[in-house]
């Protein structure tokens, strides 16, 4: 028994060996997996930790609510054009003569602030940190996440049958 024994590590030790050398040449997909999984998980908890304790009072709302009114107001005004020009067309004809009359580097002007406006709310959502807002989702976000990983794991046929030819040798 002790030859057998010692033939086995021997086999086990050149195992690891040729495991360590083809890691070399062709990456550990598992372990990649692994660390990927790691890497996500961390990124969630420190996203949790850094809006723990974030709340927003009256005035980030109030600052948060005169944001969004631009885009309806934009929006329905130009709802209201139409239904003005059907209720008045000869007031929204006039209107429109005024608009006319306009100098061109005025419109530039409504333009560059209009867009500008735009395009700093996009960036800003942009660079904002994609982290739910309450620890609480993040912390279901993570529990989801292991039992998803779990479950993956448990109804794989190939790991539930390597798990019970390796149950007898564990209890050796």
């Amino acid at each position: 028994m002790g030859l057998i024994a010692r033939v086995g590590e021997a086999a086990n030790q050149i195992g690891g060996a040729v495991e360590g050398v083809s890691e070399v040449f062709v990456p550990n997909a598992t372990r990649a997996m692994e660390l990927g999984a790691e890497a996500h998980r961390a990124a969630l908890q420190t996203a949790a930790a850094e809006f723990e304790f974030a709340g927003t009072g009256w005035f980030d709302r109030g600052i948060n609510g005169l944001n969004r009114i631009p885009r309806p107001m934009l929006a329905l005004g130009t709802l209201g054009l139409f239904i003005y020009a059907m209720v008045d067309p000869v007031g929204f004809s006039r209107r429109m003569v005024g608009l006319a009359e306009v100098p061109d580097p005025l419109w530039w002007l409504l333009g560059a602030i209009v867009s500008f406006y735009f395009g700093a709310r996009e960036m800003h959502y942009l660079r904002a940190p994609r982290a739910p807002r309450e620890p609480r989702l993040t912390r279901d976000l993570l529990a989801r996440d292991a039992e998803t990983t779990a479950h993956d794991v448990d109804d794989n046929p190939a790991i539930a049958a390597w798990r019970a030819d390796s149950e007898p040798d564990r209890a050796r």
